[in-house]
């Protein structure tokens, strides 16, 4: 199974991956056959990127998810109606959220082995909802690499989780087209953190602290963030860590303005942001959890080979297992052979293919 934009997607593709929306529906069930149809009618919900199943690189690992799809679904469903609640002046029912992060803390406890390697699918317009949810994830994720106990998790998870609330004070047409705003436009988005930190406190039951994270998640280590300029050790430590989380999922996330980040370009990014944006210490904890080559990717060696992950090593998230498709003059092999590359000190993967890069190779015949 791997992820492609669908301008490369054709009839006679299956889906790998259910597509569901923020209310539950699964919009297209994995293991469907694509057709024209199913195509065009994605592209007219704001779908731009599936995961399929894949005949010419072959089987791999099934790509675990670190929270269960019903729990996610679950998960969304809440941020959505919390959304919705508030934008009707109706107040957060905080039992029910503390319920569901809990939910998501025991399934990320009992899945501490797993890195992260999936992202949401999910149209622009309900985006917002799906990147909370990832956000909480690799926020707990992270929060248990630094060593946190089940309280200070819940309470970071609950701030994680409704991190962008003040959003939903905010016109939702400035919402969607976040990335391509004019000087006043930007203005009101950048409210979001006060607006959230006020819902947040005046709300029964929930955390001072929890409340800080949607205060101060868009302040810098280098003091030149918003809405206070704090900097360093003055940001609180949740805060800090849904600053790298929230900005991660957005690198990952396809926006109104530019595509998504493969996964380690994304990693690089953050990693050239550590210091000045974020605290170098939660970058690392947090890189810690992700597959920098995740299970699905098409990876070029810089032997020149070309191959698919097909398993993870969790001791060496950056050197996993490659079956070889094609060889170092892009020939297409007979008997693909598997590498791990955890094993190999000098083989290492130079580059993810693009699915331009990759459409080329496709048609090319096999070799002994």
């Amino acid at each position: 199974m791997r992820k492609i934009s669908l301008d490369y997607a054709h009839e006679g593709l299956f889906l790998g991956r259910s597509i569901i929306d923020s209310e539950g529906h699964i919009l297209l069930r994995a293991g469907v056959e694509l057709d024209e149809y199913y195509i065009d009618r994605l592209l007219d919900l704001g779908i731009h990127y599936i995961y399929i199943q894949d005949e010419i690189f072959g089987e791999t690992d099934e790509i675990e998810d670190i929270i269960s799809e019903e729990t996610r679904i679950t998960t969304v469903k809440m941020v959505k109606k919390t959304f919705n609640h508030l934008q009707q002046d109706r107040k957060i029912n905080t039992a029910a959220l503390r319920k569901i992060v809990n939910n998501m803390l025991d399934e990320i406890l009992d899945n501490s082995n797993v890195l992260l390697g999936i992202t949401d699918i999910s149209s622009l317009n309900d985006y917002i909802f799906h990147h909370s949810v990832s956000v909480c994830t690799l926020s707990i994720m992270t929060g248990i690499t630094l060593g946190y106990d089940d309280t200070h998790l819940l309470e970071l998870g609950i701030g994680a989780l409704l991190h962008d609330i003040g959003k939903s004070k905010i016109d939702p047409e400035i919402i969607k087209r976040e990335g391509n705003l004019n000087e006043e436009e930007f203005a009101l988005l950048s409210k979001h953190p006060q607006l959230g930190f006020d819902i947040m406190r005046n709300s029964i039951d929930l955390s001072l602290l929890s409340a800080h994270i949607a205060y101060q998640h868009h302040e810098r280590w280098d003091g030149r963030g918003y809405p206070r300029g704090l900097s360093g050790n003055n940001i609180h430590e949740y805060a800090r860590i849904v600053a790298v989380a929230n900005i991660y999922d957005e690198l990952m996330a396809e926006r109104p303005n530019r595509p998504p980040f493969e996964v380690n370009q994304a990693i690089n990014l953050i990693k050239r942001m550590s210091d000045i944006y974020f605290e170098p210490r939660i970058v690392k904890a947090m890189i810690s959890n992700i597959a920098t080559y995740p299970v699905g990717s098409i990876v070029q060696l810089n032997t020149g080979d070309i191959g698919i992950v097909t398993h993870l090593n969790n001791d060496a998230p950056h050197r996993p297992i490659i079956r070889i498709v094609f060889d170092a003059d892009q020939r297409r092999l007979q008997h693909p052979h598997e590498i791990d590359l955890s094993k190999m000190t000098t083989v290492i993967p130079s580059q993810i293919m693009s699915e331009r890069d990759l459409n080329k190779l496709l048609p090319l015949k096999m070799v002994e």
